[in-house]
């Protein structure tokens, strides 16, 4: 029984685990089936995604390859064009060529026929002409070859009769404007330099309400005013003037400096050495912005444009320069404006003119190689910063220390003359000036038969009015060079003098 129980068990479990392993099998199979099936189905939509992005991709290259083409088509077409209106202006010239050659053809002709008119005209002229010398032979007795001798000794006489005279009115005119000349050259040489002198032209006054400040200037043992005088660059000169304080220095630059500085600290009222140097830095910046400015301001004004940064401060740095008493810009703002004239009168670039005498004193405030003349280092500066040759042969040339090589350079020249030469523009006692043209007049008006006198351009030309009845036309020859000679020996003046001497003769009747 119990063997029977165990065997059937045993089937059992058999039929049990045989069940199990069939089912298992079917399960395993459908899910493989599944499996692959939905691996059928990925694999399916990659493959069509990947189909459609290679379609994408084949439309995208299309359309760059159809881009590419149409620009290349455009660009064919616009050559072709170009060439075509190329050809057509060729053909144009040549047209043009040919019209101009048969012109030129006609014209030669033309020529041709006046050159046998003039070669005939020639050689009658020269019939006549040796007929005419035959004549005049037998006339005056002598041959052309005689005559012609006598000519030249006569021209000679002469020449060298008026070379003398040029030679000694250059030498007069030499010894006359020597001092002035000596004196423009050491105050040139003096504001460029820094020399232990202290003169007129190196001193600035600065005024003062009460000789009270004058202590606080000086400071405790006199530490103020060492600060001020480090600071600035100057020496201050505080004496017994009263209500004024002393500013030395041989930098125009400098002394503003100091001045402005003085003015701030004595509105504030706080002076003590940390302050000071706060008050000369801060003056120091305002001032090179007023230089730039100023600078800047006179380019605009003139219609100088596309100066370098540099030459524009150093054209404001002339505000603070003179020459003579004649403020440099001043000086310089006038000279442009006459050289711009005069170019325009003659046809010259009047833009280049006007840049020229703008730029023609730029040595005299420049810091670098003083040992070079100031219209030589203008015309190193001008090449420093890439000015046109014209221009740097201008600034140079303005005092004939180097040749001439434009039409520009004696317009600056004598542009830089006139502005420097009119009455007033220059320092001259004005009774000195008057007491000369007086004296010019005088010495006129003493010669018999002058009846008026005037001294006109500055003194430079002596207008001599004569009575008809007393001086002939072949007398007043005499008189002008009487009265040029007279003030040659006599008075001294800077240039020359012209003596014109005018004699009107008048009718006058009276209808009764």
């Amino acid at each position: 029984m119990t063997t029977a129980i165990i065997i059937t068990a045993i089937v059992a479990a058999a039929v049990g685990i045989l069940a199990y392993i069939l089912i298992h099998k079917i399960l395993l199979r459908n899910r493989g089936e599944a499996i692959i099936r939905e691996a059928e189905a990925k694999g399916e939509a990659i493959k069509k995604d990947k189909i459609f992005q290679a379609k994408e991709k084949f439309m995208q290259l299309k359309s760059e390859h159809e881009t590419y083409i149409n620009e290349k088509n455009l660009a064919i077409q616009q050559a072709e064009n170009k060439i075509k209106q190329r050809e057509m202006a060729l053909n144009q010239q040549a047209s043009e060529l040919g019209r101009k050659q048969k012109e030129t053809e006609t014209i030669k002709e033309n020529l041709k026929v006046q050159m046998d008119i003039v070669t005939k005209k020639a050689e009658e002229y020269d019939k006549l002409r040796g007929e005419a010398i035959v004549k005049l032979e037998e006339v005056a007795k002598m041959t052309a070859e005689e005559a012609k001798a006598q000519l030249v000794e006569t021209m000679k006489a002469e020449a060298k009769s008026e070379a003398q005279t040029y030679i000694n009115d250059v030498m007069d005119n030499a010894r006359l404007t020597a001092t002035k000349e000596a004196k423009r050259i050491v105050i040139n040489t003096i504001q460029r330099i820094a020399p232990e002198t202290a003169i007129e032209n190196a001193v600035t006054v600065f005024n003062i309400e009460s000789d009270e400040i004058k202590g606080r200037i000086i400071g405790r043992e006199g530490r103020n005013i060492r600060a001020l005088e480090s600071a600035a660059g100057v020496e201050l000169v505080v004496d017994d003037t009263p209500e004024a304080i002393l500013i030395s220095a041989f930098d125009p630059v400098r002394r503003e400096v100091a001045r402005l500085a003085l003015h701030q600290l004595v509105t504030d009222g706080r002076i003590h050495p940390a302050r000071i140097e706060e008050v000369v830095t801060k003056v120091k910046k305002q001032l090179d912005e007023e230089i730039l400015e100023t600078g800047k301001r006179t380019c605009i004004d003139l219609g100088v444009h596309g100066l370098n940064s540099e030459l524009v401060r150093l054209i404001g740095r002339m505000k603070y320069r003179s020459s003579y008493g004649q403020n440099l810009l001043q000086h310089s703002r006038e000279v442009a404006n006459l050289c711009a004239t005069m170019a325009a009168e003659l046809g010259l670039n009047v833009k280049a003119a006007k840049r020229a005498g703008l730029l023609h004193d730029i040595g005299k405030v420049c810091e670098e190689e003083p040992e070079l003349p100031h219209a030589l280092m203008g015309m190193k500066i001008a090449e420093k910063y890439k000015e046109k040759p014209e221009i740097c042969n201008a600034i140079g040339a303005h005092h004939e220390e180097i040749e001439m090589e434009t039409l520009i350079a004696p317009i600056v020249m004598v542009g830089d003359a006139i502005s420097g030469a009119r009455p007033g523009a220059r320092r001259e006692v004005i009774e000195s000036y008057i007491r000369r043209l007086k004296d010019m007049e005088g010495i006129a008006l003493a010669h018999p038969g002058v009846t008026k006198t005037y001294a006109i351009q500055a003194g430079r030309e002596l207008r001599v009015i004569v009575g008809a009845e007393q001086v002939s036309d072949a007398q007043c020859e005499e008189l002008s060079a009487s009265i040029a000679r007279q003030i040659q020996e006599e008075m001294v003046y800077p240039g020359q003098v012209k003596i014109t001497v005018i004699r009107e003769t008048r009718s006058v009747a009276i209808a009764k």
